[in-house]
């Protein structure tokens, strides 16, 4: 079976040729990047995150509310018809009674999705490093893989060494 994609790492010591690397990438059309750094980098994240899509975690959470505030008043209501439980004088299924506990259950069931949404899209955990780590990243380096269709990478290469890459391997 044929690769569907290239893989081309650039080692960078500084920040500003990072950018510089991230911005020429982004402008050629390659978006399928990732970038290594020992520690945040606002810079780059500016970068990466330009023309990124909105994350799909905020529906995750949308969902888990919503499950939540509905389990939270089935529950109250179905209880106090079940028994016949009268609260402060109002009817047996009287709503504001039952608000703090649909409240409570939105909380726990939204933060309860929010938590599986990122586990799942962020495909964790993740047992193995990917290819293109090197120790260095951790330390003093910055790395950028660039995921390229086969035959495209001599000009990723290319690229990485203009913007003044330390080292560019496949």
């Amino acid at each position: 079976m044929a690769a569907t994609t290239e893989t081309v790492l650039g080692v960078f010591a500084h920040v500003d040729t990072t950018v510089k690397a991230l911005e020429e990438l982004r402008a050629r059309g390659y978006h399928d990047l990732t970038v290594y750094t020992p520690v945040p980098v606002h810079e780059i994240e500016d970068v990466l995150e330009r023309d990124r899509p909105v994350s799909r975690v905020r529906l995750f959470t949308l969902i888990g509310g919503l499950t939540g505030t509905c389990s939270g008043f089935l529950l109250t209501i179905w209880s106090a018809m079940q028994w016949g439980l009268v609260t402060g004088g109002k009817p047996v299924a009287s709503i504001p009674p039952f608000v703090i506990i649909a409240f409570e259950l939105t909380i726990l069931f939204g933060g309860l999705a929010t938590v599986l949404g990122v586990v799942t899209l962020g495909r964790l955990p993740r047992l193995r490093p990917t290819p293109t780590y090197d120790p260095r990243f951790t330390n003093d380096r910055f790395g950028v893989a660039v995921h390229c269709p086969p035959g495209r990478g001599g000009s990723v290469r290319d690229i990485l060494r203009t913007a003044g890459a330390e080292e560019v391997r496949p």
